[in-house]
């Protein structure tokens, strides 16, 4: 089953970017991919239910594939131009979500990989940090074309106020706190990859700590937010003035 949720100040002449959602309970902050207020532009939301983090994340749940292609399709025949999703282990039905629609598809924050390579030298790397990086397989990136998968791979697995928020749907977070994490896996992982030329943050959930992460790397930082501004960008364009 499918739910709808409409960002308040929609109307059926704007271009629309719709995302499908995970079906969780956990808060949904300014520059979470699940809080309209996130975006300069109208968004459009449909939750699959049932897909909880758990499943997604920890199980890849090849049962989650149907409900995800219809919340596809739903979201096609409303109108809008692109598709996003809330988690970016969807990389791993990145290529079924295509098939099934009309419509350019921007899965996972992963695809950014692509444009993270060719911006660093060849001599780098680039950085991923995930929600789990023992569930961040070859598959999920085969998913997305990515060959050969990032070797720098980091992961909040051990993050304690992380896992209680979003996979055991905490009703509070501690933004600070998760800030904390965050920076300190980010920290883990230029220790562990000093070649690291550029991030990418798997994790839709990780958006307001990207200036965090970025103050403290100094590096490009890409994350779910990024890949739907672009988004936007290119499928709705706008007529430009002519001056005289």
């Amino acid at each position: 089953m499918i739910t709808s949720r409409l960002h308040p100040f929609q109307d059926s002449d704007h271009p629309l970017i719709g995302i499908i959602m995970l079906d969780t309970e956990f808060p949904r902050i300014p520059g979470d991919v699940g809080n309209p207020g996130t975006f300069s532009f109208p968004v459009r939301y449909e939750i699959v239910n049932g897909a909880s983090a758990e499943r997604v994340v920890h199980q890849a749940d090849p049962l989650l594939l149907p409900p995800f292609l219809e919340a596809a399709r739903k979201l096609e025949t409303q109108g809008v131009k692109a598709l996003a999703t809330s988690c970016g282990f969807l990389a791993l039905f990145h290529q079924e979500l295509v098939r099934a629609v009309n419509i350019p598809v921007f899965s996972s924050s992963l695809l950014q990989v692509y444009q993270a390579r060719a911006i660093i030298k060849r001599d780098q790397e680039v950085g991923i940090i995930a929600a789990d990086s023992r569930r961040l397989t070859p598959r999920h990136f085969a998913g997305l074309g990515l060959s050969p998968p990032p070797k720098a791979v980091v992961g909040l697995e051990g993050a304690g106020e992380f896992s209680a928020v979003f996979f055991n749907n905490k009703p509070h977070l501690d933004r600070e706190k998760l800030e904390q994490e965050v920076v300190a896996v980010a920290r883990q992982l230029i220790q562990r990859h000093p070649r690291v030329g550029a991030l990418v943050l798997e994790c839709t959930n990780l958006p307001p700590y990207a200036g965090a992460v970025q103050e403290f790397c100094g590096l490009p930082v890409f994350d779910v937010v990024t890949l739907i501004n672009y988004a936007y960008a290119v499928v709705c364009q706008r007529p430009q003035a002519v001056g005289i």
